[in-house]
């Protein structure tokens, strides 16, 4: 048996013994859709449905660069205003297209393609991250549409995110996410930092983050900077995923899904140095704390509960 197929058979039944979609994807490293569609494959052809359909090309130019991917690189840059590395990504992400770095710039420079402009950074400026994965994640709500609003959770360490999509912000949806966030994460979280929304102060969501032995740390009014990670992780969804997705597409939860597990497991990062956050999770493995660790280190005399108006919380605080 080909060691794919054996691989995608495994999948399968896993999920068929344990019927835990979200099980089997953290544990084989796949996305959900990614395994429902080896799972349907398997129901309707059996074996023979888990074999790779051929992807040749029928043409094989001797040019390096098509002029169709040509026109997508030059048309990435024209509309969504995208620098090579960014190209590179879509290209793959989209069109299952494998480029260099290279071969972009010089298609670029071919086409007499204006640079990209890039913000200077203010003199004395030092990038910061937790040293541990789960130390902090960033958490943060962003309306998209009418009735649509992404809560984004990310890693301060690694950049590992969760992304889900809700029709309102409320404290039922948080606690949702929040549980799903706990459950995907592939370590335990330590704390979670917030901005002032309302959403995250409920009472009920509060309580679970104490019995779950969680730290809730909201940080200070118009101080965005401080959630700095999930407010870029965000625009980055806007300009990479958005531009090219249709809100009123009822398939729009799984290509979200499918947009996560690709920048968890195969978007290079820059402030990464180029890893994915998924290598720089494995890197880390042995200095990651464990579930019973965490909970130890956790004390429940230090939490209260939080208000969202920040004076009334410091006040709060004084008189604890």
């Amino acid at each position: 048996m080909d060691h794919n197929v054996k691989k995608r058979l495994t999948w399968v039944e896993m999920y068929l013994e344990t019927r835990d979609a979200g099980y089997v994807c953290r544990r084989c490293g796949i996305s959900r859709p990614t395994l429902r569609k080896w799972v349907q494959r398997y129901e309707k052809q059996g074996l023979d449905g888990l074999q790779e359909l051929s992807r040749r090309p029928q043409n094989s130019p001797s040019k390096k660069v098509s002029s169709q991917e040509e026109g997508w690189i030059l048309t990435f840059r024209k509309e969504r205003n995208l620098g090579a590395r960014r190209i590179q990504n879509e290209l793959f992400r989209l069109h299952e297209c494998r480029l260099s770095l290279a071969t972009i710039h010089k298609v670029l420079t071919r086409n007499e393609v204006k640079p990209l402009k890039r913000p200077k950074r203010k003199i004395g400026f030092k990038r910061y991250s937790r040293p541990i994965p789960g130390d902090r994640v960033q958490m943060d709500t962003m309306k998209l549409a009418p009735g649509l609003y992404q809560y984004t959770a990310v890693d301060d360490c690694t950049r590992y995110r969760v992304i889900g999509l809700y029709k309102r912000r409320t404290a039922a949806n948080t606690l949702d996410f929040v549980e799903r966030v706990c459950e995907e994460m592939p370590f335990p979280v330590q704390r979670f930092q917030t901005d002032r929304g309302t959403e995250f102060f409920a009472q009920k969501v509060q309580s679970l983050l104490m019995d779950w032995g969680i730290k809730f740390r909201p940080v200070k009014p118009a101080s965005p900077h401080l959630n700095g990670k999930v407010e870029r992780s965000q625009k980055t969804d806007l300009d990479e995923f958005y531009a090219t997705a249709d809100f009123k597409d009822p398939e729009l939860p799984d290509r979200l899904d499918e947009w996560q597990h690709h920048y968890n497991w195969h978007r290079p990062h820059g402030s990464l140095g180029g890893k994915t956050p998924m290598e720089r999770v494995c890197e880390l493995a042995e200095e990651t704390p464990f579930s019973d660790e965490v909970s130890q280190n956790y004390d429940p005399t230090k939490e209260h509960y939080r208000d969202a108006n920040y004076r009334v919380d410091l006040e709060l605080q004084r008189l604890k």
